[in-house]
């Protein structure tokens, strides 16, 4: 037993008795797919991510506090390229870690900063463009650039920390001549895996989630009383709807999928450790879940193109730049807060039904 596994064990009184029964199932080789379909987000994650750093770095000198937002998610998706590779060897040795306990410490801590670090930006850029759109004549604190560096800053210190306690606490293990790096099969953290999942899964994934789900319900319900008989209208409309769904998407499709297999996981393997079959199904759900949350760097591009004017400017001018010529049209979703007389849109030119929204700010 090493020594954070020790630790582990007397702060939540796993008996060696009970490590062995909860040891007692093998180790089970997950199939190729797995490294595939984790190659695959790798290669697609790492390019349109690497454009992205590109597009905010080179192409966008004049940023605003909703693109600030948008750089530090593309910094916390860069974070899961890093470990994808490891991941990949991994799986393709039949769930065997060679490359030490450092790294395996690095991985696991890198991990969660970056799943967490993406829900919470993800839900400062829903908390942004609800004020930006919804509250359009106030001034809050999310829309300047000094508050906005302060608050990135606060979450980049909140996932250094939990970072930095998941790679104190976890570390490798040997069972059954496998090495193994965050399994659910290393019995001596399961009470570990089971309390801090408890606040993952709270204050990590719902209360963001809630919070995201809230902001974008009103901001949809003052799209919707956009007038759609005029082109701009529907443009607005179209777009702004798109931007909601994706976000909705990355939450529920990415994240919710982790969150909830990972508790039945944990459960499973506390309650009920010697029912191996369904132990085993629960695995290889929680690994594919990790590449489905693993994949929101994949999508998260689309929110910056219909999120900001600027990064869809940025995009068409590399393209022409490199001989490519897009067709563009008048983009429906503005950053209100960084805008030049001629960027604004006149709000008399959008019909709004009842209520009042800021077209210039969509």
């Amino acid at each position: 037993m090493n020594g954070s596994g020790s630790l582990s064990a007397l702060f939540f009184n796993s008996s060696p008795a009970n490590l062995s029964a909860l040891e007692s199932c093998g180790i089970h080789t997950q199939h190729v797919s797995i490294a595939v379909l984790l190659c695959l987000v790798f290669v697609v994650g790492f390019f349109l991510n690497c454009f992205s750093l590109w597009v905010f770095c080179c192409m966008m000198p004049k940023w605003n506090s909703g693109t600030l937002l948008q750089f530090h998610l593309v910094l916390s998706d860069v974070i899961i390229t890093l470990t994808t590779p490891l991941m990949v060897a991994y799986f393709a040795l039949g769930s065997h870690w060679p490359f030490g306990s450092f790294l395996c410490r690095l991985k696991i801590a890198l991990l969660f900063v970056h799943l967490y670090g993406s829900v919470m930006f993800l839900t400062l850029i829903s908390v942004h463009r609800y004020m930006t759109v919804v509250h359009f004549k106030r001034n809050p604190w999310i829309k300047q650039k000094k508050c906005v560096h302060a608050v990135c800053a606060g979450v980049w210190l909140l996932m250094l920390a939990k970072g930095t306690a998941c790679f104190v606490v976890f570390d490798t293990s040997q069972v059954d001549n496998h090495t193994l790096c965050l399994s659910i099969h290393q019995g001596e953290y399961i009470h570990t895996y089971f309390i801090l999942n408890v606040f993952l899964l709270i204050l990590g994934f719902l209360l963001p989630f809630s919070v995201a789900v809230g902001c974008y319900s009103q901001l949809a319900r003052s799209v919707s009383r956009i007038n759609s008989n005029t082109k701009k209208g529907r443009s607005i409309k179209s777009k702004s709807n798109k931007m909601v769904a994706v976000c909705l998407v990355i939450f529920v499709v990415c994240f919710l999928p982790l969150n909830v297999i990972r508790t039945v996981g944990v459960i499973v393997k506390m309650f009920f450790p010697k029912n191996c079959d369904v132990l085993l199904q629960v695995e290889t759900a929680y690994y594919v879940s990790w590449i489905i949350a693993g994949a929101n760097s994949c999508f998260d591009p689309l929110i910056y193109c219909f999120g900001s004017q600027n990064f869809s400017r940025a995009i068409y001018s590399s393209l022409r730049k490199i001989g490519i010529r897009v067709q563009t049209v008048q983009p429906a979703i503005i950053d209100q807060d960084d805008q030049t007389k001629d960027d604004q849109m006149d709000p008399s030119t959008v019909n709004v039904n009842k209520g009042n929204i800021s077209s210039s700010c969509l």
